[in-house]
């Protein structure tokens, strides 16, 4: 089921997928600006085994969901990994985190990185230090996001609300 979504105070869940860690944002576009509600990242311990991790992510993202009730749920996609054991983690915990959105209903988008860094930065090669300086400045963080996985879940979810806007203006016409 997919939700119709408003122009006004649209909410999305922006999800930075890994097993060992989950970076989380839940932003908002209200008034032509964004506004950040709750964020953070969600680490599984590296020894567990790999269901219990998967689970771990699962759950917490559905209590997140449920919490914060976003409309939508933007990823990262998955395109090229030089490490075939850690792309096979990390499309698990991709694979966990659609479905937590598909459980809640929620719309699923995926995004590649070149179109995260240009809607962040306007730049497809930017540096992880020039995404995090965008993302504090462009939803008006006190300092820096506190880990790369956090920064990239914001800058996910901006990218989406960016699309999304887009979207809107198009139809509009």
């Amino acid at each position: 089921m997919l939700i119709k979504q408003s122009k006004k105070n649209r909410r999305v869940l922006g999800v930075d997928c890994g097993l060992a860690s989950v970076g989380w944002e839940i932003l908002e576009f209200a008034g032509n600006r964004y506004v950040h509600i709750a964020g953070g990242v969600v680490e599984t311990d590296k020894n567990r085994v790999t269901q219990m991790r998967l689970r771990e992510i699962y759950e917490t993202l559905d209590k997140i969901i449920k919490e914060f009730k976003p409309e939508d749920i933007a990823i990262e996609e998955i395109f090229f990994f030089k490490n075939n054991k850690t792309v096979i983690g990390v499309s698990e915990a991709r694979g966990v985190i659609m479905l937590a959105g598909s459980m809640n209903n929620l719309n699923v988008f995926g995004y590649t990185p070149l179109e995260v860094k240009i809607a962040v930065t306007g730049y497809g090669r930017s540096e992880k230090k020039q995404v995090q300086y965008m993302v504090q400045r462009l939803v008006n963080l006190k300092e820096l996001p506190k880990s790369d996985d956090w920064a990239d879940a914001i800058a996910i979810a901006i990218c989406h609300l960016n699309s999304t806007n887009y979207q809107d203006r198009k139809n509009d016409r």
